[in-house]
């Protein structure tokens, strides 16, 4: 089963105020937006091609064990250390940190060393997020804990958050550097918080949604916060634009991981890179499926039933049923409208911002390919 998750333009609903104008469902501005196998504006690809030449210099810095485990997690080598074509993701954050930059009228190569970091950060997190969730495959390959043991994924991700902060320190100026640390600190407490949350999460039945959204801002929505903030601030944009941009990707961060929640439930495989219905059959607390267990129908009761049924052993029909459950609670619905009520709110935070226009244009196409990508 596949579904597409695309959010549609017209619908409104969640807790986030919409004040933003209709966009039209396949374009922005002249940016195309496409609705299934969606794609990046090309700005976002083309800061990733100004950012990975420095993040791989940046990981060749690291001893050659934990350099070996990096290299992998990130798509440029295999088990033996042979380079491989392709890999490395979207690189969305760090992309998200330049077009910040330029947001503010800065030169994009300002914000490199901090966009670096960004990502950095974003790996050490996956690293060890894939030990804690057990998770075997990531970006279609298995993930480096099953190739290297658990130790060394765990020091890749240490090595990984020190050398961000190396990074992020050598390439800020004199003015910057503490407020560009103090952001990458913060965001790497937050996402923490929000991590022991949601570890917390599979041992409780009695998840509440607002308990839910709290752990997302944390564990997703404080990195792409940090991410588009830091831009700024490494290029000492005033105080107002940081926080705009901060806002910006706060919501971009929350819309993200919502529908991130949504495909662990009803995304293929094929674009995925992990099995169908795993959120499922991990049992774990996502958005879609705590929104259901709240609701107070029916299916949501029958889904708790099934949900927290002792030694059971799920098969493809069972999980499907679960699946159903959801959507017939309405999680999905609830879902889907909160991400696009996000993405609105995004979109105020720019039309506040007054940046230029094709970068105006190039994050809002960023922020719609976020609730139509499907992966």
């Amino acid at each position: 089963m596949t579904t597409n998750v695309g959010i549609s333009p017209s619908q409104t609903g969640g807790s986030t105020e919409n004040t933003a104008k209709n966009t039209t469902a396949n374009t922005v501005g002249a940016v195309p937006v496409q609705t299934r196998g969606a794609t990046l504006p090309v700005e976002i690809t083309e800061a990733r091609t100004l950012v990975e030449p420095a993040l791989r210099r940046a990981v060749d810095e690291l001893t050659p064990g934990m350099r070996s485990v990096s290299r992998f997690h990130l798509g440029w080598a295999d088990e033996q250390g042979r380079e491989t074509p392709g890999g490395g993701g979207k690189v969305l954050r760090p992309a998200l940190t330049v077009l910040a930059a330029r947001a503010v009228g800065a030169e994009p190569e300002r914000a490199v060393p901090a966009a670096v970091a960004v990502e950095l950060v974003h790996n050490f997190s996956l690293l060890h997020d894939d030990v804690m969730d057990g998770d075997v495959e990531r970006r279609h390959r298995p993930t480096a804990w099953k190739v290297f043991g658990i130790p060394a994924a765990i020091l890749a991700g240490d090595a990984m958050l020190t050398l961000a902060v190396e990074v992020a320190r050598r390439g800020s100026t004199r003015d910057s550097a503490d407020a560009v640390i103090a952001c990458l600190d913060e965001a790497v407490q937050q996402l923490i918080t929000g991590q022991t949350a949601d570890i917390d999460f599979e041992r409780r039945q009695d998840v509440t949604l607002p308990e839910c959204l709290e752990m997302v801002a944390g564990k997703t929505g404080a990195l792409m916060r940090c991410s588009t903030a830091i831009g700024a601030i490494a290029v000492d944009a005033p105080q107002e634009a940081v926080a705009e941009l901060a806002a910006f990707g706060e919501h971009l961060g929350m819309a993200f991981q919502l529908v991130d929640d949504l495909l662990g439930i009803w995304g293929s495989p094929a674009v995925t890179g992990k099995p169908r219905m795993t959120d499922l059959a991990s049992r774990k607390k996502s958005v879609p499926v705590v929104a259901a267990l709240d609701s107070g129908t029916d299916a949501g009761e029958r889904l708790r039933e099934m949900y927290f049924e002792p030694d059971v052993v799920d098969d493809e029909e069972r999980l499907s049923r679960m699946a159903d459950l959801v959507k017939l609670a309405g999680g999905l619905e609830w879902t889907e409208a909160e991400a696009d009520s996000r993405i609105r709110a995004a979109e105020s935070c720019l039309l506040r911002l007054d940046a230029p226009a094709s970068v105006t244009e190039a994050l809002r196409a960023t922020a719609w390919f976020v609730t139509r990508r499907d992966r």
